[in-house]
């Protein structure tokens, strides 16, 4: 049987990383010289408070080659084959890991497909590939039909404050500063696996707005299996945006998930993002 692994920044919502049987691998979050596993050793209530209540910023770091050995071992031993979907290579070192561990198993039915994408990018193309699992195909064709997928993956979000971006060193201090003062929130979209700010608005509302018009600018060319509502801390908008999705009815679903520690340390509190698959033209 093939199963589907992938890293703790996918923000697979618990009953669809069940339905499809996929586990996750954690990456790390660093406060000071404490070291958390991203959804393991908290949840998200106890990230934000501790975020909230301490004047230390989180350091990530990826899951190491050893991580990934001992889940791949584990796996293979268990008879499965592997398909590992993780975070873009251009932002994280965390397909690397896993491809330095897949050496350590040569001629093992192991597929690691970088989705040069974050947060339910990559769940939108872990929940295709268990979809594609249940149709019979075999490890190789479902690991290049998501390679084809990724130029059609959407994603973007809006900040609520750019001091998040800006510690994680997305942004200059200036930029972060001017932009707070003048009430601006960025639209962030992602292509060729790099972050860039498509939209300066200002105002939280507008913000939302411009968001979700961008999603359904052209609804007949989102994919319908899914769509993905991701959020840090800002359940309302978030909410909001699903129910307007929802009733507009691009998608048989319309996810609302929780981001984890990792990504919400370099977004921040109130940042909210629409994700989804682009039909093929």
């Amino acid at each position: 049987m093939i199963r589907i692994l992938t890293d703790s920044t996918s923000d697979l919502p618990p009953e669809l990383a069940e339905a499809y049987q996929i586990e996750r691998v954690p990456l790390y979050v660093f406060f000071g010289e404490e070291c958390f596993r991203d959804g393991v050793d908290f949840t998200h209530e106890e990230f934000w408070e501790k975020l909230k209540t301490t004047d230390v910023f989180p350091r990530t770091a990826q899951p190491s080659p050893a991580d990934f050995m001992e889940v791949y071992r584990r796996l293979l031993d268990e008879g499965h084959e592997i398909l590992f979907i993780g975070i873009g290579s251009t932002i994280s070192g965390t397909i690397s890991s896993a491809l330095l561990a897949q050496q350590e198993f040569p001629g093992a039915p192991i597929e690691v497909v970088d989705s040069y994408s974050l947060s339910m990018g990559i769940g939108v193309m872990c929940v295709h590939a268990g979809e594609m699992v249940a149709r019979g195909m075999t490890l190789k064709e479902i690991a290049e039909e998501l390679r084809k997928m990724v130029p059609r993956i959407r994603v973007s979000f809006i900040v609520d404050s750019l001091d998040y971006l800006y510690k994680g060193g997305r942004l200059s201090k200036t930029q972060a500063v001017l932009g707070n003062v003048l009430n601006i929130h960025p639209r962030i979209a992602m292509a060729d696996g790099k972050l860039f700010a498509a939209d300066k608005i200002r105002g939280k509302r507008r913000a939302v707005k411009a968001l979700v018009d961008w999603a359904t600018a052209e609804p007949e060319k989102i994919d319908p299996l899914l769509v993905a509502v991701a959020h840090c801390d800002a359940e309302e908008e978030a909410e909001e945006i699903a129910g307007i999705l929802r009733e507009m009815g691009v998608a048989k679903q319309v996810v609302l998930t929780k981001a984890g520690a990792v990504i919400s340390s370099h977004c921040g509190p109130g940042t909210v993002g629409i994700l989804f698959v682009a039909k093929e033209d």
